[in-house]
């Protein structure tokens, strides 16, 4: 795709390791990108961008480390040049009730998904200034139809969507656009093994049957290469999703309804317990961090 507007562009993805990031870099990469690989797991970096067609970059990066950051935006820039677009993707869940969830975990779930994506802004805004470029923030439905159960990861994304438009407004006139992207199930690692728990996969089986359904990774990340190539305001995946903004007054009366509704059943069936963070992303952190405290 050699007349995408991303041809010989250097565009990040944070949390590119596996799931949605693995995917988007492969799209990036097939129209004509040079994506610099940021995340966890060195090896499956390494691994997939030396799978790429063209230049690419693999910097093992925490994106809660803002020294590590600003390595990762120097290595960038000496490798494959200034960013054009970056992409604050990366991110991890936990579920459970609140009341019973250990506070480390909750709050680590907010330092990455939220402040993770703040730091990683701070980092390559110099790039984007250079360049006129362009910061997407992946979001979710969760950005405005908070569930039960996962209150840290429901707080982090309704905080980047918040913390993406105030710094839409802010770098605007410098050229840089900011998007964010909102997206409904998607078949990571993340969401197969949140199924695994019977509270998280009957909230979701209990939601109408478009918002049930969990979606390819291929085609979503297809749409987020279109919107970084479109430098668009606000992607929503699938695109039903786009009605359900106007309405979102009107989401947590529906939620109260279904959780008054199930939990008590769940409760007395003994399903209510913490799961830990979810999905190999989840568990890579959990090494880190792991590894970090015993070094």
């Amino acid at each position: 795709m050699a007349d995408s507007p991303l041809s010989n562009r250097t565009v990040v993805v944070t949390g590119a390791a596996r799931g949605l990031g693995a995917a988007l870099v492969r799209e990036l990469a097939r129209r004509g990108a040079r994506p610099a690989l940021l995340g966890h797991e060195k090896d499956r970096l390494e691994a997939l961008a030396a799978s790429l067609p063209g230049p690419a970059l693999a910097v093992e990066a925490d994106v809660t480390d803002p020294a590590a950051l600003q390595e990762a935006a120097d290595r960038v820039r000496g490798r494959l040049g200034p960013a054009s677009a970056v992409v604050a993707n990366a991110g991890i869940a936990e579920g459970g009730p609140f009341a019973d969830s250990d506070p480390a975990l909750w709050s680590r779930v907010i330092e990455v998904n939220l402040t993770g994506s703040a730091h990683t802004a701070r980092a390559f805004l110099p790039h984007l200034f250079e360049t006129s470029g362009y910061l997407l923030q992946v979001a979710s439905l969760a950005s405005f139809g908070a569930a039960p159960m996962m209150t840290a990861y429901c707080a982090s994304k309704a905080g980047v969507e918040a913390f993406a438009h105030a710094l839409r407004a802010e770098v605007a006139h410098r050229g840089v656009a900011v998007g964010v992207a909102y997206l409904n199930w998607t078949d990571t690692d993340m969401i197969r093994d949140a199924d695994r728990f019977a509270v998280l996969h009957e909230l979701r089986a209990h939601m109408p049957p478009p918002a049930r359904r969990v979606y390819p990774v291929e085609p979503v990340a297809a749409r987020l290469a279109r919107a970084v190539e479109r430098r668009r305001t606000a992607l929503y995946v699938p695109a039903w999703l786009r009605l359900a903004q106007p309405a979102r007054a009107a989401l947590p009366p529906v939620v109260l309804r279904v959780a008054r509704r199930d939990l008590p059943r769940l409760e007395a069936a003994g399903a209510l317990r913490a799961t830990g963070l979810l999905g190999a992303g989840g568990h890579a952190d959990q090494a880190v961090r792991d590894a970090s405290r015993t070094g």
